[in-house]
């Protein structure tokens, strides 16, 4: 996917999750957000795939593990959904080191747990590593 189409993908995200959120409020636990976003990105028709294992390599290539996105929309884009009441430095780390594991270059951090929907938007290049959250 090109920029401007992973850019759509996540305004339709976006979108998809104050809809989400209007709906059910903050107070829920993080599988029933995880659920609901993924029902309504699919009656959308984005392919999302829910608790999709990423291996996590060593620097010689050892396996170390696999770690599960909360989704992986169209390929590209990692999510990681929370229910807390303020997203903290942890989780950034947790989103940066998925994007490392998976190659991948664009995610996305959704905390449904506030009474405010917050977001942030991750681009990694392995060549400027984190480019700062949007």
């Amino acid at each position: 996917m090109n920029e401007s189409e992973i850019l759509q993908l996540c305004a339709i995200i976006r979108e998809t999750s104050l809809a989400a959120h209007r709906f059910l409020r903050h107070g829920h636990t993080e599988k029933i957000y995880e659920n609901s976003l993924a029902n309504r990105l699919r009656k959308r028709g984005v392919r999302v795939g829910q608790q999709h294992p990423i291996s996590v390599y060593d620097e010689d290539q050892t396996l170390l593990g696999d770690f599960f996105a909360d989704l992986l929309v169209a390929d590209e884009l990692v999510v990681e959904l929370k229910a807390v009441r303020q997203l903290v430095d942890e989780h950034t780390a947790q989103v940066l080191g998925y994007l490392r594991a998976s190659r991948l270059e664009h995610a996305m951090l959704i905390n449904f747990g506030s009474p405010v929907i917050q977001f942030k938007k991750f681009i990694f290049s392995a060549n400027f590593d984190a480019i700062p959250p949007a």
